[in-house]
This record gives structure tokens, C-alpha cells and sequence, in this order.
């Protein structure tokens, strides 16, 4: 178990990026898992202007990804959402939000700060921008739903070394699957489909407001 932070030590600050397109119950059972595992204090959801390693991805405009999350979001005071990313357009390199994110914040320079990402992400990892500073900076933790955690660390150990791919393994967090998907949220509401399982009903009608997806009012 994680031991609990001390009295006046840095506070622990989730840093959960992605597209968000659109939010639903699988990224906030993460959040939540990850939040209870590693004892944060707060956890900041970012939508991504444009992932530097999807060029092609044309998700929803960055304000209603914003909007909608902030609507997710709502009735848990420990969560929160930043444009950082928006406001700073172009690829979102993670160093650069993680640089930027404690001062845009209201938070220490030194607080704790845990990137949560997919196990998807693992292989690519070497290759984002500044990665060993990034992986100095903050504590990852990387949610499994299946496949062997060893297998995909060795090749990490092998490009950054046994330091830092001890640190990412620290991080480990499995989670069983979750039956829904931003893809499926899509293709769903572009279908006529009333009932979209997974999205908070406020999401929804955001979404029927704005007739994103092809959805219908």
C-alpha cells in the first residue's frame, strides 16, 4: 500500500491528459482507481489540442471538450479540468503541460505530480519529447487492463535505463476492462441511438445541444 503523505509534505496532483472525445465512465473509473491507489489530492483532467503522435485525429473542438468535461466533472471537488493545453495550441508535448501545469494550477512548484496513462502508451514512451525529464519529474501510473506488465517494461529498461523503468513499474495499476470507449460513444450517437451507456446524462445532452457526433436534439 501506498503510505500516506505526511503532514506538510508536497501535495499529490493527478495529471490525466487525453482527448476526452467525449468523456464517459471509463475515464472516471481511472481517475478514481488511480486516486485511491496512490492517495491524490487532487486530479486534473487535460483534453489534448492536438497528440502529437495522432496528426490525423480531428476530435471535437476544444471547448466543448472542455464544457463537457467540466459537466463529467461536476460533484467531485477534488476534480478538475485545465485548458492548458487548448490555450497553448499546437501538439501537446506532456513535458511542457507537466512544466507549466503547477503555477496554471495554484499549486507548489515541488508538489507531487502522477501522470496517469494508458499501458498503450508504453512503447512509444522513449520516444516523447524530453522523456527521461519527464519521467524525473513525475510518478506515472499506468493503468493495465490485460497482457503482461513484464513484457512491456523490458524494452523501456533497455532505452532508459533500470532507474526509470523501475519507476514506471512502481506505477503498475491494473484495472478490469471497462465496456465503453470514446469510438463506440461516436459511432453510437451518429446512429440515432437514445440511450448511449457510460456517458453522464449531462454529457449527453450537451452533446444533443451541440449536435457533436452527429447527434440529433
Amino acid at each position: 500500500m501506498e503510505a500516506e503523505p505526511r503532514p506538510g509534505s508536497p501535495r499529490r496532483i493527478g495529471l490525466f491528459g487525453g482527448s476526452f472525445d467525449p468523456v464517459h465512465a471509463g475515464h472516471l473509473h481511472v481517475a478514481r482507481a488511480a486516486g485511491e491507489r496512490f492517495g491524490l489530492d487532487r486530479i486534473v483532467f487535460v483534453p489534448a489540442a492536438q497528440s502529437p503522435f495522432k496528426p490525423d485525429q480531428r476530435p471535437a473542438a476544444g471547448e466543448h471538450r472542455l464544457a463537457m468535461l467540466r459537466l463529467a466533472l461536476a460533484g467531485e471537488p477534488e476534480w478538475s479540468a485545465s485548458a492548458i493545453e487548448l490555450d497553448r495550441g499546437g501538439p501537446s508535448w506532456t513535458i511542457d503541460t507537466v512544466r507549466a501545469l503547477p503555477k496554471a494550477i495554484g499549486e507548489r512548484e515541488d508538489c507531487a505530480l502522477y501522470l496517469v496513462l494508458g499501458s498503450d502508451n508504453l512503447p512509444a514512451l522513449p520516444q516523447w519529447k524530453e522523456s527521461r525529464a519527464l519521467l524525473e519529474r513525475v510518478q506515472p501510473i499506468v493503468i493495465f487492463r490485460d497482457g503482461d506488465a513484464s513484457a512491456q517494461l523490458e524494452p523501456l529498461r533497455a532505452m532508459l535505463g533500470d532507474a526509470l523503468a523501475k519507476k514506471v513499474e512502481a506505477g503498475y495499476l491494473r484495472l478490469p476492462p471497462v465496456a465503453v470507449s470514446s469510438t463506440e460513444v461516436r459511432a453510437a450517437l451518429a446512429r440515432g441511438e437514445r440511450e448511449v451507456a457510460g456517458v453522464p446524462s449531462s454529457v449527453l445532452d450537451y452533446i444533443r445541444a451541440h449536435r457533436l457526433y452527429g447527434a440529433r436534439a
